[in-house]
C-alpha cells in the first residue's frame, strides 16, 4: 500500500529518455531536410577558393611590343591583297593629271563585284615589254622589299593609263575632226589630255576582245599605249585579269593631293550603242 503513491508520483514527470528526444525533434524542425547548413559552408568555401585563385600572369612588354607589330603586318597584308595598294606613276605619259614619280592608291573594292568602267585610270601589270629598266624601279634592298610586301612602300613594275575601250567596243581613231571615238560616238577628251595635244597621231581602227581593254596614256605624245603595241599578241588590248585596281587618289607630294572622278564624258549611254 505506501509503495502506490510513489508510482504514481513517478509516472507524471517525462523521464530523462523523454527529454533528450523532445529536444531532437526541436533541432530536427529548425532544419527540415539536415542540409542547409552544409550546403551554406560549401558556398563559403567556393566563394574563398575563387578569391584565392592566381590571377593570369601579364606577358612582358617585349612581347607585347612583338605581337602587335605581328598583328600590324597582317592587317597591313590584308589591306594590300583586298583593298588598297600603294603605287608610284613610272612616267610622264598621265601628264598633266599625274607626274612622273606621284604615290597614288589604288583600291580593289570596285572590281570585287562590277566591271572595269570606261574612263577609269587603272594600274596594270606589264604584259610583257611596255616598261623600260628605268620605269619599273624595283625596290632595292631588303628593308624597301619587305616594306613592299606589305603593301608599305610604292610597287615597281605595273603601268597607270586610263581605259579607253572595253571588252566588244570598236575604238578608233580619228573622226574628221581629229578625236577617238568609241562605237562610233566621239570623245571630248579636253579635260584631261594635255593642253595642245592632239587625241592621236596615230591612226588605228579596232576591236576589243573580250575580257580585255583598250587603254592610252592623256599625255599621249609620251605614251607607250595601246597604240603602240598593236602588233603584240592581242593587237595591244591589256587583259583584264592583269589589273590590279583603280586609281583612287594622288597622295604624294602633298601639294598634290587629289581624289579621282570619273570624267562625265563616259557617263553618255551612247558610248553602249544604246
Amino acid at each position: 500500500m505506501t509503495s502506490r503513491p510513489t508510482d504514481e508520483r513517478w509516472q507524471g514527470q517525462p523521464g530523462p529518455e523523454r527529454r533528450g528526444s523532445s529536444d531532437d525533434a526541436a533541432d530536427t524542425s529548425d532544419q527540415p531536410d539536415g542540409h542547409d547548413h552544409h550546403e551554406h559552408r560549401d558556398h563559403d568555401h567556393h566563394r574563398r577558393s575563387r578569391r584565392g585563385k592566381p590571377h593570369k600572369k601579364a606577358l612582358p612588354l617585349w612581347q607585347e611590343v612583338i605581337v602587335l607589330l605581328g598583328l600590324a603586318l597582317v592587317l597591313a597584308v590584308v589591306v594590300k591583297v583586298f583593298f588598297v595598294q600603294a603605287f608610284f606613276v613610272p612616267s610622264g605619259s598621265m601628264e598633266p593629271q599625274f607626274i612622273q614619280g606621284d604615290r597614288i592608291l589604288v583600291e580593289k573594292v570596285s572590281y570585287w563585284d562590277d566591271d572595269i568602267q570606261r574612263g577609269d585610270v587603272i594600274v596594270f601589270d606589264d604584259p610583257g615589254g611596255w616598261l623600260n629598266a628605268a620605269e619599273s624601279r624595283p625596290a632595292s634592298g631588303l628593308f624597301q622589299r619587305g616594306l613592299e610586301a606589305v603593301g608599305l612602300y610604292p610597287t615597281g613594275g605595273h603601268l597607270v593609263k586610263r581605259v579607253i575601250g572595253v571588252g566588244g567596243d570598236r575604238v578608233a581613231c580619228c573622226d574628221r575632226q581629229g578625236r577617238v571615238t568609241v562605237n562610233g560616238v566621239a570623245l571630248q577628251e579636253g579635260d584631261y589630255l594635255q593642253p595642245g595635244v592632239e587625241p592621236s597621231e596615230q591612226t588605228f581602227d579596232v576591236e576589243v576582245p573580250n575580257d580585255a581593254l583598250w587603254v592610252m596614256g592623256d599625255n599621249r605624245l609620251a605614251s607607250g599605249d595601246s597604240r603602240v603595241h598593236l602588233g603584240d599578241p592581242g593587237g595591244g588590248s591589256v587583259p583584264a585579269e592583269d589589273v590590279v585596281g583603280k586609281v583612287w587618289a594622288i597622295v604624294w607630294p602633298l601639294g598634290r593631293t587629289e581624289v579621282l572622278d570619273r570624267p562625265e564624258i563616259f557617263a553618255d549611254p551612247a558610248l553602249d550603242g544604246s
